[in-house]
């Protein structure tokens, strides 16, 4: 079981490679390049968007969305290019991975966004609460809008 699973990421690693070389190609449709660029950007991040220390959520984006989008890319470019791309593959694998330190910078982007806007939500709900507790202890009127929970 532990053995097919090597090969099928092995496999896997393979193609990721072939699209780093098809959207790159003149021949590869418009289409094609902006989705297998995307597929490739991903699999090439050092960072996910679902980081894998997210006990079993961290590795459905490996083994879920990886290989779909890999399929779907596939599918999109022409054979032509494939046989010439499988080729051009074959050796960069040799020369080890490349990182896409772009694509890991924007995804550190989407977790910062969503760390402040939990963050500054959080503050608003905190100071609301803050406001009216400190309006019914004085007998003023709330600030912050809170007026309606009087």
């Amino acid at each position: 079981m532990f053995d097919k699973l090597k090969v099928w990421a092995k496999q896997l690693k393979r193609k990721v490679y072939v699209l780093y070389f098809a959207y790159k190609d003149k021949q590869t449709p418009w289409y094609a390049k902006v989705f297998a660029m995307c597929v490739v950007a991903y699999a090439f991040s050092p960072i996910d968007l679902i980081p894998d220390f997210i006990p079993i959520l961290g590795y459905l984006d490996d083994l879920i969305l990886i290989p779909l989008g890999v399929a779907l890319a596939l599918k999109m470019i022409p054979s032509a290019v494939m046989q010439e791309c499988i080729l051009k593959a074959e050796e960069r694998i040799e020369a080890g991975k490349p990182k896409n330190w772009l694509a890991g910078g924007l995804i550190i982007m989407v977790w910062l966004a969503v760390f402040l806007m939990v963050s500054a939500a959080a503050y608003r709900y905190l100071f609301n609460q803050g406001a009216i507790a400190q309006s019914l202890h004085d007998g003023s009127q709330p600030k912050c809008g809170a007026a309606s929970l009087r």
